[in-house]
């Protein structure tokens, strides 16, 4: 899995294998299917400097690289699934976006929390007619003063039922050129969040609704024009994305092995049936792939971003691959892997949502067929 790493890197990974294994792999079945966040998860890696990674140390961050980034979301997973989920709130998405772009003010009032596991930050983008289309958002903020009326709604939202703060995509004027972001708290007037709903793979996720919500315009992230800036920042998003979904598959790849070796049918290992030793090598070919794919796009020099088609590319290949080898453990494990008693039907679950959440793998397969043909298709009618 990690074959090609430097003496620091490997140190990095065993570090937080040790960690993990001792601090994470008991209680990982409970934690899985447990529907609040494991908040004490999350001081856990604030503790171990998890949290945070690549962001410069004067932000309170480790100035570290995407990779060690990766390699820690990665570590982490082989011992417990859900934890992964948590170093990756606390280094891609949202929270890398608000660091990116914050001013000093903001970043005082909150980032201390988020990096110490006390609060989580959720980004608002999509909406009921804006999913993949997200330029066609129609939330809006109108000038008022020294403050923003917010009125819209978002759907769809990680980490809405928990979160303290959130990043929402709003429209300042029209075209693209208007889109930009504001900070919105939890407790905001005029901002209200809906009843929870849940997805198959068990997490669940609020609407949120803004009527006439004031902000103050200290609390602007991007104005107008700023979605160019903060749709770039979806390119690093992707490999926190694709790190958990190969993670994941890694794991029920594992799980599935180990039953294999053990598991007797006919007086025999199931290891010892050819089509079983079949279905283990092409699973196996499939995330040594896939890790390539990501290793590639992750390995960018110091203060560079990958492009997007790297990680267009590593996110297809590592979703694909996360849901192919966690759908065969699953079947080679039979009604074990079925069974919630094993976090193989829960690698299943997750694998397959992410082939949806953060550019489905339509989306990038029409990115990638830019990059072949250097030319840009537009998908409007």
């Amino acid at each position: 899995m990690f074959s090609a790493l430097t003496e620091e890197q490997r140190g990095l990974v065993d570090s937080v294998a040790r960690f993990a294994q001792s601090e994470l792999a008991p209680g990982a079945l409970e934690r899985a299917h447990s529907r609040e966040y494991p908040w004490d998860v999350a001081r856990k890696l604030s503790d171990m400097g998890l949290l945070g990674i690549t962001m410069k140390e004067e932000d309170g961050g480790i100035g570290g690289t995407l990779m060690d980034a990766v390699l820690a979301i990665q570590t982490i997973a082989l011992s417990c699934p859900k934890s992964a989920d948590v170093v990756q709130a606390g280094n891609f998405g949202p929270i890398r976006t608000f660091v990116e772009y914050a001013s000093p003010e903001q970043k005082e009032r909150w980032l201390a929390d988020l990096l110490a596991g006390r609060m989580l930050i959720s980004l608002g983008m999509s909406e009921p007619d804006a999913g993949s289309a997200v330029t066609e958002l129609k939330t809006s903020a109108r000038e008022d003063g020294d403050h923003y009326v917010i009125n819209g709604s978002k759907v769809f939202s990680t980490h809405s039922p928990e979160a303290g703060l959130f990043l929402i995509y709003l429209r300042f004027g029209p075209g693209v050129g208007g889109i930009g972001s504001v900070l919105v708290e939890r407790d905001t007037p005029g901002f209200t969040i809906g009843q929870r709903a849940g997805f198959m793979s068990g997490e669940e996720w609020c609407p949120l609704y803004f009527e006439d919500c004031r902000i103050p315009k200290t609390n602007v992230l991007l104005g107008p024009g700023g979605f160019k800036k903060q749709i770039s920042g979806f390119n690093v998003e992707r490999l926190g994305n694709a790190s958990r979904a190969l993670a994941l598959g890694r794991y029920a790849f594992e799980t599935a092995r180990r039953h294999a070796l053990d598991r007797k049918q006919f007086g025999r290992p199931l290891c010892e049936f050819q089509g079983l030793q079949w279905k283990f090598a092409e699973m196996a070919m499939k995330l040594e792939a896939a890790q390539m794919f990501l290793h590639r796009a992750a390995s960018v020099p110091e203060g560079q971003l990958p492009s997007a088609n790297d990680t267009a590319m590593a996110k297809l290949a590592c979703n694909q691959a996360g849901w192919d080898v966690s759908n065969e453990a699953m079947q080679v494990m039979g009604g074990y892997g079925y069974s919630t008693e094993s976090l193989v039907e829960y690698c299943v679950k997750r694998t397959r949502g992410w082939m949806i959440a953060g550019g489905s793998i339509e989306m990038l397969k029409n990115r990638i067929a830019e990059h072949v043909f250097d030319r840009r298709f537009n998908q409007r009618a």
